[in-house]
């Protein structure tokens, strides 16, 4: 599932191509993946613009001009592809949106996920129960460690919990304990001071790492999109059981936690 690197990678690479752009077409594939009739969800976008595309942990929200907001999650499988074609046949995308341009976004794998138009404060509603984005100033180490300090169970479960902090989710809850040298089960009460500010520091580190890295989720945006997905090959213990730990050697196990996988170095990685 994509996850707060991923989406950030996506919004950067978006904004400068579909910012101010006006949207003159709509198809619509799969009437389920919106809110709303097909034909009043394109009589509702035709001839409005894009004025900026924010992200709130997992979403990305297109602000439209009359005040609306289009609210996408890509849930497990989402993809997004921009440009004059799509990489795929038009069938194979959910909803496509042209611009006056000539390019288009492409909404593909959207079978869990959504493409909603919602007004600001159903938006604001609906995400109300967001935690603080990771970057966010105002997630200062010691404000970080009162809303860790606040659950009782086990850490990947509570990294992975959108109401602690939005937008971490198995990968990277993974990469950030591994970082950190915490093992992903370790109670959150065992936790000391220290271990929690050695996670706060190694969230921002990584997710960062990730961003930069374009994340790990392989589905170019566009054609010449050299940046997304690169990040795959970077993740030290994610999707990398048996492998030998870049720290110690020791092999990279895989276990599960409140329903979810987990990989971790044994050696490395502590409770506590």
């Amino acid at each position: 599932m994509p996850e707060w690197p991923e989406m950030e990678n996506y919004r950067r690479l978006l904004s400068p191509r579909v910012s101010g752009q006006k949207i003159t077409r709509v198809v619509v594939n799969r009437p389920k993946t919106i809110n709303e009739p097909e034909d009043t969800f394109q009589g509702e976008l035709l001839g409005h613009r894009i004025l900026f595309v924010e992200r709130r942990g997992k979403q990305l929200l297109f602000h439209l001009d009359d005040g609306n907001r289009l609210v996408l999650h890509l849930m497990l499988g989402g993809w997004l592809a921009y440009g004059t074609e799509g990489p795929k046949a038009d069938s194979h995308f959910q909803v496509i949106l042209g611009f006056e341009d000539g390019d288009n976004l492409y909404f593909g794998g959207l079978r869990l996920g959504y493409l909603h138009r919602l007004s600001a404060k159903t938006v604001n509603e609906e995400l109300k129960n967001l935690g603080p984005d990771p970057f966010d100033p105002r997630l200062t180490p010691e404000a970080f460690r009162t809303r860790l300090s606040a659950r009782r169970g086990k850490l990947k479960p509570a990294m992975t919990d959108q109401r602690l902090v939005s937008g971490i989710g198995n990968c990277y809850a993974d990469e950030i304990c591994f970082d950190a040298q915490i093992h992903p089960e370790t109670p959150i009460p065992s936790l000391e001071a220290e271990a929690a500010d050695r996670l706060y520091h190694s969230m921002r580190k990584v997710l960062e790492e990730a961003v930069e890295g374009g994340g790990y989720m392989d589905h170019p945006l566009t054609a010449d999109d050299t940046i997304t997905g690169g990040f795959d090959d970077q993740c030290r213990v994610y999707d990398r059981k048996g492998e030998p730990c870049v720290r110690c050697g020791t092999p990279i196990e895989k276990g599960e936690t409140a329903g979810r996988k987990m990989f971790f170095c044994p050696h490395c990685q502590r409770m506590g």
